[in-house]
């Protein structure tokens, strides 16, 4: 049986069902290349599926603002493809760095097809969705998508300067996750109430809905990775401990345990010295010291402001189904 905010997100994609069928045929149309090897590995994605959240949160603000694609451009659909290009970009260029072997429960790509060919067809998505923003032809949308991939390369290398890095404070570590994950929630939103000619009041507060959406989506996925059924997940418990990322389920295990487990956390994050059975250890300590709990009320903090940020927009059947879909970020398995 789904949590209700499983629920409000499957109702969301069945809402948006027609807008989302365009999104993903212009997807496929815009992988198509003479160079076989990009759409073998373009195929491999779109067969990966996933939850396509951004797209929707573009779809979704559009037709919250009143966008209707009456002049047949469906502009808020060519966006929503852009903005999942970049994703999928960021995400084969990830999977290289974290040398990780799965992704949505199937080999990732770069496990498949190499670290070459992951990182190139990456370049390939990001100018394709840079074709599409010229495409569009809006300096709004362009600037606001445009700074957010910047974010996000940024955002992965502070994770990447913090890893390993106990010193590291949850300050540092929010802002992190705000590069890595939350920056194009927020850029998604915005540019959807950019398409549905919004007042800069409702523009803004999707911005801020997007933003806090995210931060709760990636505190929960950080505590997925201490606490998830692998077979659920999709991806396989542990890889950020193995890593050596500091997250903050490490942050507050490390802050709330004993000086032994203080000795733990340094040997197996800071000197990367793991044995095969230190992954239980760690389970264990985060367990003993409600490590878990602690993420995942933050991750509610963050959904809360979410939802308290679509207060502005007048009742309808959307605003109720993006309110649900930020109780799914706070609450969900996968």
């Amino acid at each position: 049986m789904s949590k209700p905010g499983e629920a409000g997100l499957k109702a969301l994609a069945d809402y948006l069902a027609q807008d989302m069928r365009v999104c993903n045929q212009v997807i496929v149309a815009r992988m198509q290349s003479p160079v076989a090897l990009i759409p073998q590995l373009a195929a491999h994605l779109v067969a990966a599926g996933g939850k396509r959240l951004r797209p929707l949160l573009t779809l979704a603000a559009a037709r919250l603002c009143g966008y209707d694609n009456q002049d047949g451009k469906q502009r808020h659909v060519e966006i929503a493809a852009c903005v999942e290009f970049i994703h999928t970009a960021t995400l084969l260029h990830d999977d290289v760095v974290d040398e990780s072997q799965l992704r949505r429960g199937l080999a990732s790509a770069n496990a498949i097809f190499g670290n070459k060919a992951s990182v190139l067809v990456g370049d390939f998505l990001f100018a394709r969705a840079f074709q599409i923003l010229t495409a569009d032809a809006s300096l709004d949308v362009m600037a606001i998508l445009s700074a957010a991939s910047a974010t996000l390369a940024e955002g992965e290398v502070m994770q990447m300067t913090t890893q390993n890095d106990l010193s590291t404070s949850v300050d540092q570590y929010l802002q992190v996750i705000y590069g890595k994950t939350a920056a194009l929630f927020a850029a998604a939103c915005e540019a959807g109430a950019v398409i549905g000619e919004s007042s800069p009041e409702w523009r803004e507060a999707l911005r801020v809905y997007g933003a806090n959406l995210g931060m709760a989506f990636q505190l929960v996925d950080d505590a997925l990775d201490y606490a998830a059924d692998q077979a659920v997940l999709g991806k396989e418990v542990g890889d950020d401990f193995r890593e050596g990322k500091v997250t903050l389920p490490v942050l507050a295990a490390y802050e709330a345990g004993s000086e032994e487990d203080r000795v733990f956390w340094r040997r197996v994050i800071e000197e990367s010295e793991q044995q095969p059975e230190d992954l239980d250890a760690a389970l264990d300590r985060i367990a003993r010291t409600d490590a878990i709990g602690v993420t995942l009320r933050k991750a509610e903090e963050y959904a809360a402001k979410a939802r308290e940020a679509l207060a502005l927009f007048p009742e309808c059947e959307i605003r109720s189904l993006l309110i649900e879909t930020a109780s799914y970020s706070a609450s969900r398995e996968r």
